[in-house]
């Protein structure tokens, strides 16, 4: 039976301070019973902070802060930027048959001030009445065919991109992408964000 974490263990996750007691030990190149020799604490409790089965009072943090040179900032400090953003296979997955237009699945966070915008987008076949966002002008970015077959037509140029092949856009001319057979294609693109 696995125990909720409480207020504290919840409130200082977020600081990852096991994982930092880990890899400054890991940078330093000490053991756990060369750092107990160095602290005066057990390697039992020091396996325990780094595993964050344990919180580290203060007065112990403050001693382990001593052996490695460190403050207290070093483990509490907020992190400048710091954005993970997962998408599942089940939202990447098609759904049900209807009016086929192109959809896209975000795969970067919305709040990234990065500058790039990825997304996996479904491209209709090219019998579709409607395709979203494919006829587009000032266009740069990379574009990956995940499965399928990409369609791709840009300024005379008529080509069919396979599973695997990759091409790099940045034209200002319109370009058209449809699925090059009867069967959806799926694309991951990434390109810069616009700026305000």
């Amino acid at each position: 039976m696995t125990k909720a974490p409480n207020y504290a263990q919840w409130s200082l996750e977020p600081y990852c301070i096991g994982m930092k007691l880990r890899a400054l030990r890991t940078q330093k190149r000490l053991t756990l019973s060369r750092l107990a020799a160095e602290t005066g604490l057990s390697t039992a409790l020091l396996s325990k902070l780094e595993t964050d089965r344990m919180i580290p009072t203060l007065p112990t943090l403050a001693t382990i802060c001593r052996v490695y040179g460190v403050g207290m900032s070093h483990f509490f400090s907020e992190p400048d930027s710091h954005v993970i953003s997962i998408t599942r296979k089940a939202h990447l997955q098609a759904g049900g048959r209807g009016v086929e237009v192109a959809k896209s699945v975000p795969l970067s966070s919305p709040r990234s001030a990065s500058g790039i915008l990825a997304e996996m987008v479904e491209v209709p076949t090219a019998g579709s009445d409607a395709l979203a966002d494919v006829y587009s002008r000032d266009i740069c970015g990379l574009v990956y065919v995940i499965d399928g077959r990409l369609q791709l037509d840009a300024g005379g140029l008529h080509e069919v991109l396979e599973t695997g092949d990759c091409v790099f856009i940045e034209t200002r001319m319109p370009v058209v992408w449809s699925a090059g057979g009867k069967m959806p294609c799926r694309v991951l693109v990434v390109r810069p964000a616009k700026s305000s």
